[in-house]
């Protein structure tokens, strides 16, 4: 177990620490910048200090980013070719990716369109098989599914109708609710696993991965609630390496103190993504959804303006694109094909 000895700390800092029960590296990292402050009341730098060196000890040498979707590696369309230009195709097929943001901002819709796009054909940019979706917060929006599967013709222009229209959308999806941890930990080592096995599914969507783990630990459990991050990553990883999947997992966000840096999320958002970096270690591509100021129009739709960030990814340049949900799912927006309100 490494020690704050092991790093050259002011002793206020290392005070803090031990009056909080923070009682080794490993402990602090498995918290995120704002839980390190409320718990320790530490000033923003120091908490950013603090997470640097304690990273730096862990990994003393600076990580060489490996390609793990190179250029001829496969990827899952999101159904939309603007974003998917903007993540080099879509989702990286044998990785997890990990979708934050505020409530009601479209990551759940995000979500349910991948579990359709998984259907088309691998040509059409999906990989010829069914999703999975694990519920942990909510009850699954088969009403909003439905009427994405109703309007994927407009969506898809790509496809031609024969293709889409000899899809049978619903029979692949299959839905499962998991209201604690352990349910959670259960339906993945079983059901899904079990779905992954016979080749019904390549797609796997965890919304969210958050929830469970904020509403069962408090801020002095971290210990466990690292354990048992770590538990449910490997499990992840594992499914996308031996079944060749697409993984996603939702996340939620948390307010950032004193606008801090350390939050590896888009400079201009005011929130960062849950769960730490012991979290964020786990996963190969961040993705960040938020809202923006205004509204765009098409036809006689509305939608709140959004934008889809890219915070950290093996393969892609940190940036974003904006975007709206329509009737018939998420897309980018193109300038001349949409009009700001």
């Amino acid at each position: 177990m490494m020690s704050w000895r092991q790093l050259e700390l002011h002793p206020r800092i290392i005070s803090a620490l031990h009056k909080a029960g923070v009682r080794s590296v490993r402990d602090a990292l498995c918290m995120s910048g704002p839980d390190l402050q409320r718990l320790t009341s530490l000033s923003a730098s120091d908490a950013r200090r603090l997470l640097t060196a304690a990273a730096l000890l862990c990994r003393p040498r600076r990580p060489l980013p490996v390609l793990v979707a190179d250029e001829s590696g496969r990827r899952l369309s999101l159904g939309c070719p603007v974003l998917d230009g903007l993540l080099r195709g879509g989702l990286p097929v044998g990785a997890i990716t990990e979708l934050s943001g505020q409530s009601g901002v479209g990551k759940t819709q995000l979500a349910l369109q991948l579990c359709l796009s998984v259907q088309y054909p691998v040509c059409h940019g999906g990989l010829d098989s069914g999703a999975v979706f694990v519920c942990t917060e909510d009850v699954f929006p088969s009403r909003r599914l439905q009427q994405l599967i109703r309007e994927q013709p407009r969506l898809r222009t790509d496809v031609p109708p024969d293709v889409t229209s000899s899809l049978r959308f619903g029979d692949g999806v299959y839905i499962e609710h998991a209201a604690d941890l352990a349910s959670l930990q259960s339906c993945l080592k079983r059901r899904v696993r079990l779905l992954l096995a016979r080749r019904l599914v390549r797609f796997v969507a965890v919304d969210s991965v958050a929830s469970l783990f904020r509403s069962e630990f408090g801020l002095a459990d971290w210990p466990e609630r690292n354990k048992q991050l770590l538990m449910l990553s490997s499990m992840l990883r594992h499914f996308c390496h031996q079944f060749d999947c697409a993984v996603l997992c939702i996340n939620q966000v948390t307010d950032i103190f004193n606008n801090s840096e350390e939050f590896m999320g888009p400079s201009s958002s005011s929130v960062c993504p849950a769960l730490g970096l012991a979290w964020a270690n786990q996963v190969t591509v961040r993705l960040m959804m938020r809202r923006l100021q205004g509204t765009v129009t098409k036809g006689e739709q509305g939608s709140a303006l959004r934008r889809l960030d890219v915070v950290f990814a093996p393969h892609l340049a940190r940036t974003g694109q904006d975007a709206a949900v329509w009737r018939e799912g998420v897309r980018g927006l193109e300038a001349a094909a949409e009009t700001p309100g």
